[in-house]
């Protein structure tokens, strides 16, 4: 794509920085098996696979290795996905209906369990994907309901409660506003790169504790032309990536 088609082509959307900041969740990851949650965190995987990152592993749900366009690759039985994911060869990105400072994250009720104001997900498998293997978070509504002082109920675990778990990682957050990530002395969530046209107060604002926020914050970066081509015209021409980031 030449400089002068570039130039022509709408300018990056909300959406399509926050599947670039998802990518990069899985850059240098060599061959994990990658498990993206939400429409956007798998653009980004597999928008990583046809980039900068092709030995990662993608799994159609169910019990295969697929390629980027759902090509079967392989076979990944129940029992063979288990050892990746409680060895360390795993890097998943969920969802949070509640996340605190330190990355413990609450996706099954809403007050005190006992008699919850909403029942949610429930705690599924949060725990032994926080303990066992590289995890990420995806918000698509950065908001003080989401990041909370305290979460009502610990799904995943955060760096507080981990103790000496072998593989355990937290690595970072991804929101329709910025990236966030853990790298503090305390490891606590600190600001880390902000979407074009979010300011640094927004975040603040929309952060229910006080944010670690440096003196001088990147933008994300922005797609390649290639990567928009990607992203526009095979992973997702359809454009749901819209749906769950509106400009």
């Amino acid at each position: 794509m030449t400089a002068a088609t570039r130039a022509a082509l709408p300018a990056p959307t909300r959406a399509e920085h926050c599947v670039i900041a998802c990518a990069e969740v899985w850059r240098g990851a060599g061959e994990i098996l990658a498990s993206p949650m939400g429409t956007i965190p798998a653009l980004g995987a597999r928008l990583a696979r046809l980039t900068f990152a092709p030995e990662l592993l993608l799994t159609d749900g169910e019990a295969m290795l697929v390629d980027a366009d759902g090509t079967v690759e392989g076979w990944l039985p129940y029992r063979r996905h288990l050892d990746l994911v409680t060895g360390g060869r795993r890097h998943v990105m969920m969802g949070a209906s509640q996340l605190d400072r330190y990355g413990n994250q609450n996706i099954s009720c809403i007050g005190n369990w006992e008699r919850p104001r909403r029942q949610l997900l429930g705690v599924r498998g949060a725990p032994v994907n926080t303990l066992n293997n590289r995890t990420s978070y995806w918000v698509p509504r950065h908001s003080r309901r989401v990041f909370v002082e305290r979460v009502d109920l610990v799904c995943g675990v955060g760096h507080d409660r981990a103790g000496d778990a072998r593989y355990h990682h937290l690595d970072r957050v991804v929101t329709d506003l910025a990236v966030l990530d853990f790298a503090t002395p305390d490891r606590s969530l600190r600001l880390a790169s902000l979407h074009p046209g979010v300011t640094a107060e927004e975040v603040r604002e929309a952060t229910g504790f006080t944010l670690t926020v440096p003196d001088a914050v990147p933008h994300t970066r922005e797609p390649t032309a290639r990567e928009l081509e990607l992203i526009r015209t095979v992973l997702d021409p359809q454009n749901a990536r819209a749906r769950e980031v509106p400009d």
